[in-house]
């Protein structure tokens, strides 16, 4: 099938998805860009529409993939639509339609020994992609995104995490719920603090521990730290007053990964 006008309705409902009301309201999201769909393809996301550029065909890196999916369209487009569909100004040469996938909080909870990523209120959607890489990075066993954080689905996040959106669960949760039923399962709330109990090189970062990472702006709510059990410091040796949220957030799952002994040597 093809599609040269990107008039068409179909492009007009497509093109919608790069706003978050209509990600919303159809359970569906795009990404965009040859790796990206190839990782959501190896990761068995549920990707309804794979549409690609016919003056350049379809990428050869993909199409080991096509027959291996069930009830994927595969549809050529014009430049136009491709141009549509994008959400930067050089346009991918492929982009897909995914379904949101619907994730419990339980299979978090339940993990032993578990280290998470919650974030509270980090609006930056490439803070929040750039979070989820390096928890896929480090090993972590998952990420929450609390209320206020940037939608993991906007085109700047999904671009961010590299396709690590697609190898560990992140789900979006209600901490003021989510955190009381974490401890409860055996889990430590850690938090960094400039006056912090330890400094992150010498807490104790084994057993299951949650690390709560707060706005680049205000740090984690007052409602969130009223539930930590325990607030750590980054030691900084230059004039710097403070690191963003994700360099913060990469310092310490790095830091959990070398002391827990995982990662390749």
């Amino acid at each position: 099938m093809e599609i040269i006008s990107a008039q068409n309705t179909r492009v007009k409902e497509w093109a919608g998805l790069q706003e978050k009301k209509h990600r919303d309201k159809t359970g569906k999201y795009i990404v965009e860009g040859i790796h990206l769909v190839q990782e959501a393809l190896l990761a068995e996301a549920e990707v309804e529409i794979l549409a690609y550029d016919l003056d350049k065909g379809m990428p050869s890196e993909l199409r080991a993939h096509l027959q291996a999916v069930q009830g994927m369209e595969v549809i050529g487009v014009s430049a136009a639509v491709i141009a549509k569909c994008s959400s930067t100004n050089t346009p991918q040469p492929v982009f897909a339609v995914v379904r949101k996938e619907r994730q419990g909080m339980e299979g978090i909870l339940a993990k032993p020994d578990s280290l998470v990523v919650v974030l509270d209120g980090v609006q930056d959607p490439g803070n929040v992609g750039t979070i989820i890489r390096s928890a896929d990075a480090a090993g972590a066993d998952g990420v929450i995104l609390g209320q206020g954080c940037a939608d993991l689905y906007n085109p700047k996040t999904i671009r961010s995490t590299m396709g690590s959106m697609f190898h560990l669960p992140v789900v979006e949760g209600d901490l003021s719920v989510v955190l009381p039923q974490a401890r409860e399962h055996g889990a430590l709330l850690v938090s960094t603090s400039l006056t912090g109990e330890d400094s992150c090189y010498t807490h104790d970062f084994r057993g299951s521990q949650w690390l709560l990472i707060g706005s680049e702006g205000k740090g984690i709510s007052t409602e969130t730290a009223a539930l930590v059990d325990k607030s750590i410091i980054i030691p900084m040796a230059g004039r710097a007053e403070s690191l963003n949220a994700a360099m913060a957030a990469t310092i310490l799952l790095f830091e959990g990964m070398r002391q827990r002994g995982a990662g390749r040597l």
